[in-house]
């Protein structure tokens, strides 16, 4: 490319030509042959203009894009606390007529834009910590259930411990009442006097004798007597099944303080009869067979029912 000057329209031309262009005077001068005057050194041509070089149009800048938007990220846990807070906050003082709080919590920032990397290894992270929290919610769950199962079977067993005992507490106050009922003592109307019999004599007892008359299936006997107890309670006094079919006997039992005076009367009576007298009746002659230490007696002999029932009525002194 080549750079040319312009040519300015109000350059002067050279002398010369100005001279042979002016028209000849005519105010009486001598005109002067242009060939005989001396020649005149050519005017030294004036400066060329500094060629105007045109800029070059700049180009126009390309449109830039605007910056991606940060992604949104999650708020925190705490920033969550806050926000509710402030909610609450505003909700009471929008109750109570006054104006609302001003929120504590610090506005958010957004987060510098993260690379892939971090984000995969973020999600990585998060798998990992919710698989460790279902682990950790499972295993509570399993301690709970078997802390529940201790306790529910700790509670059974105390249940089946309780109702053992109260099973155990109901069967011996049973027992109890059973025994008291049994060994509650029962008043004679009349004392029960057991005499040792010394000797049997035929017909009625004279006078001044001690002993007691009765009839027999030979005739009237004399029973003579030597002293012996008087008893006027007993523990027990009732009807039961002999041993023999359809026979019955009468068992008395006696309380404790008579039963060591019964003992040793029997332990010497041994072989012998007993009368038992009740208002100066004869009720029964019974024959020892062996010493009654524990106070438990049976009266042998009635038939049947009524005949037992008769002798413990006269037992009773009724």
């Amino acid at each position: 490319m080549r750079v040319v000057p312009r040519r300015d329209k109000e350059r002067r031309r050279p002398r010369a030509a100005e001279a042979a262009a002016e028209p000849p005077a005519t105010d009486g001068r001598t005109l002067v042959d242009p060939g005989d005057a001396p020649p005149q050194p050519d005017p030294e041509p004036e400066e060329a203009s500094e060629p105007e070089v045109e800029a070059a149009s700049e180009p126009e800048p390309e449109p830039v894009p605007p910056a991606p938007e940060p992604p949104k990220r999650k708020p925190t846990r705490a920033e969550r606390k806050a926000a509710k807070k402030a909610d609450k906050a505003a909700k009471k003082a929008a109750k109570k007529g006054g104006p609302p709080p001003e929120s504590a919590a610090a506005p958010v920032e957004p987060a510098p834009p993260v690379d892939p990397d971090t984000k995969r290894r973020a999600r990585v992270s998060e798998r990992q910590r919710r698989a460790a929290e279902v682990k950790r919610a499972r295993a509570s769950q399993n301690r709970v259930q078997e802390t529940a199962f201790r306790e529910h079977r700790s509670a059974l067993v105390a249940m089946i411990l309780t109702l053992g005992l109260l099973i155990a507490a109901v069967a011996v106050t049973g027992g109890l009442i059973a025994g008291s009922m049994r060994t509650r003592p029962v008043t004679l109307a009349a004392p029960l006097n057991v005499y040792p019999i010394s000797s049997t004599l035929p017909g009625q007892c004279q006078a001044g004798t001690q002993g007691i008359s009765s009839s027999s299936s030979t005739g009237p006997t004399c029973y003579q007597l030597t002293p012996g107890i008087a008893i006027r309670k007993v523990a027990e006094l009732k009807i039961q099944k002999a041993r023999t079919k359809g026979a019955y006997d009468v068992a008395v039992t006696l309380r404790k303080n008579d039963r060591k005076a019964f003992a040793d009367l029997t332990r010497a009576m041994q072989g012998r009869d007993l009368a038992l007298v009740v208002k100066n009746n004869l009720v029964t002659v019974s024959r020892v067979e062996m010493a009654i230490t524990d106070g438990k007696i049976a009266i042998t002999g009635p038939p049947n029912r009524a005949e037992a029932d008769k002798l413990l009525h006269e037992l009773r002194g009724k």
